[in-house]
């Protein structure tokens, strides 16, 4: 049987030089996903914190961390506008239903 809902985790980087533009792509992804899902719990801000390794030469980025519970489509949505949206270095969507 196909499932209907799922719990999902979701976190991103967005680049620290877009100065006062994070807070403004941080609600823009938290507004996408309210819209498509359910929230668990708070949206955390990480804050700005030094990578691992460098990203297109950028040492720095600003990670945020999301828990929804939605029909397994948004995901695959969500990470489409994660790849097109300039600013957003690196993000990754767990699936907490299959760990």
């Amino acid at each position: 049987m196909a499932k209907i809902m799922a719990k999902y985790e979701v976190t991103f980087i967005i680049d620290c030089s877009l100065g006062d533009d994070v807070a403004a792509m941080v609600e823009k992804f938290k507004t996408l996903v309210s819209d498509n899902a359910t929230i668990i719990g708070e949206v955390e801000e990480w804050g700005k914190r030094k990578l691992a390794y460098p990203i297109d030469d950028l040492t720095e980025g600003y990670y945020v961390f999301i828990t929804f519970e939605s029909k397994p489509d948004f995901p695959a949505e969500l990470d489409r506008v994660f790849k097109i949206t300039d600013g957003i270095m690196r993000s990754l969507i767990i699936c907490l239903d299959n760990v």
